[in-house]
């Protein structure tokens, strides 16, 4: 009896030492300024899962980004952590993020936003089991601005960031990634706030930011690519316009794993109207990009 007895207790040991670590309960992490993570109903600490920090536009808030991007419908659906976390408020009662000289810290607060993000991400790390080589990020407007900030500065923490409607340095010297990031920008051609060629931010004491082309050509020197483009098939990401409206630049030569892209929305302004196609083309673009 002693023996089937001991046979029944180390089977159940052996059970025990497959089984799925018990799911978190926390779920609100960055502090003073929190943030809801939003965790797959399925999730299992045994798998790794990658991260999506969501960085939204000026006045925009998290709340309001997810709910005009939908990135929410992600997480379920591919199995993502998903934070969409806030700027701090100025006196006029905007969020913004702290990102660069054009963009968008208007009333000098000089709020460490880098440490705040590098921080937030750390913070989830240390909770939820993150793939560390699919940490990504997508910023809108001056959430762009932010995501080619944390790449510049945290690059070995993020593998891959989508930017639409922002813009990078405008002094390349500023920027002096550790690692290379891959990079999709999408901007559309039409865009009158943050203008696609590039300009000039009176907000900003007239501070200059540069254009898409720009933009990428710079991250091309960072990521070690080539000067010449690859043409893809055309896609469509705004449902205001008709057919596939959106090109595909590939910057050629980049190093194994780096991808470098531009996807200039023809016709498309600072708000372009995203559909689902947005949501999972972008994602897609992303899970092709980890970190090598």
């Amino acid at each position: 009896m002693s023996l089937r007895i001991s046979a029944v207790l180390l089977l159940c040991v052996a059970c025990g030492d497959d089984a799925a670590p018990a799911k978190p309960t926390k779920t609100v992490f960055g502090g003073n300024r929190p943030v809801t993570l939003e965790v797959p109903k399925n999730y299992d600490g045994r798998n790794k899962y990658p991260l999506l920090v969501l960085l939204h536009g000026y006045s925009a808030g998290g709340f309001l980004e997810e709910t005009y991007l939908q990135l929410h419908n992600l997480v379920d659906e591919h199995g993502i952590l998903l934070a969409a976390p806030d700027g701090t408020t100025n006196p006029m009662g905007y969020e913004f993020w702290n990102a660069m000289d054009a963009c968008c810290d208007y009333y000098h607060s000089n709020v460490d936003d880098v440490g705040y993000v590098s921080g937030l991400i750390e913070e989830i790390k240390q909770t939820y089991n993150v793939d560390p080589k699919r940490v990504y990020l997508m910023g809108h407007s001056n959430g762009g601005w932010m995501s080619y900030r944390m790449a510049c500065d945290h690059a070995e923490q993020i593998a891959a960031i989508v930017v639409l409607a922002g813009a990078t340095w405008k002094d390349p010297s500023r920027c002096a990634p550790s690692q290379d990031v891959s990079v999709l920008h999408i901007h559309g051609d039409q865009d009158m706030e943050v203008i696609y060629t590039g300009g000039v931010n009176n907000l900003a004491q007239g501070a200059m930011y540069p254009g898409a082309m720009e933009s990428v050509a710079d991250w091309a020197g960072y990521d070690h690519c080539g000067s010449t483009f690859t043409m893809g098939a055309n896609i469509d990401l705004d449902t205001a316009l008709t057919g596939a409206e959106t090109t595909v630049a590939k910057r050629d030569g980049c190093p194994p794993g780096i991808g470098l892209e531009l996807w200039t929305v023809v016709g498309g302004t600072h708000i372009p109207n995203v559909g689902p196609s947005f949501r999972e083309l972008t994602w897609a673009w992303l899970q092709a990009h980890p970190r090598p």
